[in-house]
């Protein structure tokens, strides 16, 4: 699909957001550099304070402006762009530190369950904490060499994504997609199990 430019790049770096936004809307993709270099300062800025990881933080503002371009609930009427988007990246960038925790919290109360000082008080509880070990590692085998790879590295090592990336010489992007995928399908698998 082209898109046609009906104005010169000067004019539209004229117009206000609510305009630059509907040309977008109307299929100027143009437009779109000229609404990042506006507020990439502070999508980019909100994210690394919350997230405080500049890769990740460089993700996220990525994320933003390319849902900003694809699908957007922004609605003019409803307040300014500015808001709107630093509203959506503080949202998002919860949305990623509590995914974060809550995955390394589970693997943390995985490993404790797997580790003979986690103080099993019964017989019939240390068995059936043996199922769930033998579950889990039977659902992990389930999973692609490269996903039981970055979840080994990122829960039993305790590196984080961009430190993993680093080491085994992957785009970040690729190390989040595989883990997250890795975690949805481990998830899936433990679930049918205890049905």
């Amino acid at each position: 699909m082209q898109f046609e430019s009906s104005s010169s790049p000067d004019s539209s770096s004229q117009q206000t957001d609510t305009e630059l936004y509907r040309l977008l809307r109307a299929g100027r993709a143009d437009v779109l550099g000229i609404l990042y270099d506006r507020h990439v300062g502070l999508v980019y800025g909100t994210a690394l304070k919350i997230l405080t990881d500049p890769q990740e933080a460089e993700d996220l503002t990525q994320d933003i402006f390319l849902m900003l371009a694809k699908k957007c609930s922004y609605d003019p009427a409803r307040g300014s762009l500015r808001t709107f988007l630093a509203i959506l990246t503080r949202s998002r960038s919860i949305d990623r530190l509590r995914s974060r925790t809550s995955s390394r919290e589970s693997l943390r109360r995985w490993q404790t369950n797997q580790s003979p000082e986690g103080g099993v008080d019964s017989p019939s509880e240390y068995a059936s904490q043996l199922e769930q070990s033998q579950e889990v590692q039977a659902a992990l085998t389930q999973l692609s060499s490269d996903q039981q790879q970055i979840l080994r590295l990122a829960y039993y090592e305790g590196l984080s994504q961009s430190q993993i990336a680093e080491q085994l010489n992957l785009p970040l992007g690729t190390v989040k997609t595989r883990a997250r995928r890795g975690l949805i399908k481990l998830r899936q698998t433990l679930t049918d199990y205890t049905r």
